[in-house]
């Protein structure tokens, strides 16, 4: 039985080692090694914004945190506490998309309806705070969940990263059900 909760900043080590693990434990087919380990390395991350702003969750089994990802009401496109890309301010819900950030599952947990229901309760939870639509900025291995709930792609996106490493993204947006 999952269950999902707010993550707490205490937990930020365990979080991150989950992150990791996802980053490169879930490229295989979508990414080269060397891709993934450069944009787990020097892009994913926790984003303290996020937790303290009570917007990033976590999935457990068991007392074990096996999921981890969250919505924001700040402009940020992506990237952990070192690495964010865009800037931080709120957006307005009346006229901007909130953004969905940061979905990591634990390997190990792959293909069990985790990042749907991670989906679901952000979608939701952006809803309720008076948003009209969601937009993010997809890895390659995420997409398929984004596309399945509705997203569509909006632009292609080249990461350029260390020692001439590009990664491939792709920003992608739907509205919500109001």
């Amino acid at each position: 039985m999952f269950t999902i909760r707010l993550a707490r900043m205490s937990e930020k080590p365990l979080l991150e080692a989950l992150i990791a693990r996802s980053g490169i434990g879930l490229a295989d087919g979508f990414y080269t090694p060397q891709e993934a380990a450069a944009i787990t390395r020097q892009v994913f991350g926790v984003d303290s914004a996020l937790v303290d702003d009570g917007t990033y969750f976590a999935i457990e089994e068991e007392g074990t945190v096996v999921a981890c990802g969250g919505w924001s009401r700040r402009a940020t496109d992506f990237g952990g506490d070192g690495a964010k890309h865009g800037n931080d301010r709120l957006l307005d819900p009346a006229t901007e998309p909130a953004r969905i950030r940061a979905f990591f599952v634990d390997p190990a947990m792959a293909r069990r309806g985790l990042g749907s229901m991670l989906l679901r309760h952000c979608m939701e939870a952006a809803g309720k705070a008076g948003f009209r639509s969601l937009e993010l900025v997809s890895t390659m291995p995420g997409e398929p969940l984004y596309l399945a709930h509705g997203f569509i792609a909006i632009e292609a996106i080249a990461l350029p990263l260390a020692e001439g490493v590009v990664v491939r993204l792709t920003r992608m947006g739907r509205r919500l059900s109001v």
